[in-house]
């Protein structure tokens, strides 16, 4: 595990395919039931990037360790939700992960402000995302960043052996 930086974070910037292997470490350090639908990955590992996910699609937040060290703190997943033209004016969150040793020091607040900003200077005018309803601590973050919850599917997920609501929420990105 690494040393907890002592330094801010420095600003989110886009992921590169140099990032691979740390953000699949970072993938597989924090699965949990509380956030995850799919099994726990277990060895081989897929690649993190494929065709479904770029590195153009991946924010990524990084702590400064000292001596111009950094860490790799969370990513955000930002894309389209879908390919469709009547929707391109739409972003959605697709995966946003912060390393254990960094949560409660605002990481992934500044990863979802930097999406806002990132989908605005794409022209997007809306996000949505999907959390699970056991999410307590993810969703009250989302709520405090503008986002309402605006569908449920009661029990959609089993997991941990309980079933589990999927939560649409969205938000305008108008100023």
């Amino acid at each position: 595990m690494p040393e907890i930086p002592t330094r801010p974070a420095r600003p989110v910037r886009p992921a590169v395919l140099a990032d691979e292997a740390a953000l699949g470490e970072l993938d597989r350090s924090t699965w949990s039931t509380l956030h995850a639908v799919m099994p726990k990955p277990q060895p081989p590992y897929a690649p993190f990037f494929d065709d479904r996910h770029r590195p153009e699609d991946i924010l990524v937040a990084e702590v400064e360790k000292g001596a111009g060290a950094v860490c790799l703190a969370g990513y955000l997943r930002l894309v389209p939700p879908t390919p469709l033209a009547c929707n391109a004016h739409v972003r959605q969150i697709q995966g946003l992960a912060v390393a254990d040793w960094a949560r409660g020091r605002g990481v992934a607040r500044t990863l979802l402000r930097a999406a806002v900003a990132a989908a605005r200077s794409d022209g997007a005018n809306r996000m949505t995302l999907r959390v699970l309803g056991h999410n307590a601590p993810a969703r009250a973050l989302y709520e405090s960043e503008g986002f309402a919850v605006e569908g449920v599917l009661p029990g959609e997920f089993f997991l941990g052996g309980r079933y589990v609501d999927d939560v649409m929420m969205g938000r305008s990105l108008a100023p």
